[in-house]
């Protein structure tokens, strides 16, 4: 690959290689496109505490990442507003490692916002069907997604959707009042997979009417995978994602008190694990997000060790691509699979394809060098983001982000961060 200035001039060997270049061998190491993350929450302004710019983008390049697509919930103000968007760019500016882009919030009453943030550069728009955890940023019940998914599909811009109906959760509720809340099995409970179907159930449902374009994000249960095919044989406008501790983790092997394995949906069983696998390989599950979700440590009640109160979010984005790529061995996938699930067809979600997640003449020369064989343990100077604390620590891992580049420059290099942030805002190309 050759490189001039910031973008991906050829595609070449040694020889084609121009005498006065500066030439870097990386031997028998795997040279990927750079990550493209299309669920993060970078959480600034307003929870910079939580995770900010400068930490969040740091702990990207360590992973391997190159573009970020931050969330719109946990910061203050959520990104529900062009004034809100405006807020986020400049607590952006200067401080970012690596490029990123935004989504939009699509939330009870700001469906006049939603064309103006379109107008404005969004890269599309996050929903959630429950409470979201903080007061900031509403949930849509049917009503609000009818008043939101014409206008979004008339933007041409897709519609991510955390999909969990509050239906399931609160009829099983009453029954958990006098559970063992340290117990990972009572929030498994909590978090059925009921609550999962009936959301995509209903966004399978309002897509036909609208054919507005929508992503279900961290899908956990695989039960919904048999009618997500049918809907998308049908040609419907879906995609779907799953996450790295989806993945690699098991509800079989969590220990009753392990608050750091908390997210919603809940971590679900082994069989639903290999299953998320195979539908990747069916190409049922289109990418691979990290959702990356921090939160100050004392926010994870690891000492009373309570589900029911934790903060409900895995950080994970210095590690994702390692995690993966350590399960995927035992799955007989491929690092081409790989980079299709983590690079290409994240940009493509995200409207950055044009010049992201590909190793391409034309596109930017965002690069990971990533050793296959490399065999380490997850400590804490390993992670890199904020809060020190992650289901990950004391994982051992095989393969490991060597060096990453974004736009021709060097950002990360075995533990170093040799540049000063120069990360910018990606431009957006509607499909």
């Amino acid at each position: 690959m050759i490189a001039e200035g910031e973008r991906i001039s050829a595609i070449a060997g040694h020889s084609a290689v121009p005498p006065d270049a500066l030439l870097k061998d990386f031997g028998d190491d795997f040279v990927l496109p750079g990550l493209v993350d299309t669920h993060i929450h970078i959480n600034e302004p307003g929870r910079t505490e939580w995770e900010g710019f400068e930490t969040a983008t740091r702990a990207a390049a360590a992973g391997g990442y190159t573009s970020l697509v931050d969330m719109p919930l946990n910061s203050i103000p959520a990104t529900t507003s062009v004034e809100a968007l405006e807020q986020k760019r400049a607590a952006a500016r200067g401080k970012a490692l690596v490029d990123y882009a935004f989504w939009g919030g699509a939330v009870e009453g700001n469906a006049d916002n939603l064309r103006p943030l379109a107008e404005a550069g969004v890269a599309g728009f996050k929903a959630f069907l429950v409470p979201s955890g903080v007061d900031e940023f509403t949930m849509l019940n049917e009503a609000g997604l009818r008043a939101a998914m014409p206008v979004i599909a008339a933007s041409g811009l897709p519609l991510l959707v955390h999909a969990e109906l509050p239906g399931p959760i609160e009829e099983i509720a009453p029954s958990l009042s006098r559970s063992d809340w340290r117990q990972y099995s009572t929030y498994l409970h909590s978090r059925p997979d009921e609550a999962e179907l009936q959301a995509i159930r209903l966004m399978i449902h309002l897509v036909r009417e609208f054919r507005c374009r929508v992503h279900i994000v961290h899908l956990a249960t695989s039960h919904a995978l048999d009618e997500l095919r049918q809907a998308r044989a049908e040609g419907l406008p879906i995609t779907v994602e799953t996450c790295p501790h989806y993945l690699c983790f098991a509800a079989e092997c969590i220990p009753n008190g392990a608050t750091q394995f908390k997210c919603a949906p809940p971590i679900r069983g082994a069989f639903q694990r290999d299953r998320l696998w195979q539908a990747l390989l069916d190409g049922d599950i289109d990418l691979i997000a990290t959702d990356h979700s921090p939160c100050p440590v004392e926010m994870k009640q690891l000492a009373s060790g309570s589900f029911q109160t934790a903060w409900g979010g895995i950080a994970s984005v210095s590690l994702a691509l390692a995690a993966v790529w350590t399960k995927a061995r035992t799955h007989n996938v491929s690092i081409l699979q790989i980079t299709r699930w983590m690079c290409g067809h994240p940009a493509t979600l995200a409207g950055l394809s044009s010049h992201k997640g590909r190793i391409a003449v034309g596109a930017d020369a965002d690069v990971t060098i990533f050793d296959p064989d490399r065999q380490w343990l997850v400590t804490e100077d390993r992670l890199h983001f904020r809060n020190k604390i992650s289901p990950y620590l004391g994982e051992h891992l095989t393969g490991q982000v060597k060096a990453t580049f974004v736009r021709g420059e060097l950002v990360y290099e075995d533990g170093r961060f040799p540049a000063a942030p120069s990360g910018r805002e990606c431009m957006v190309s509607r499909i």
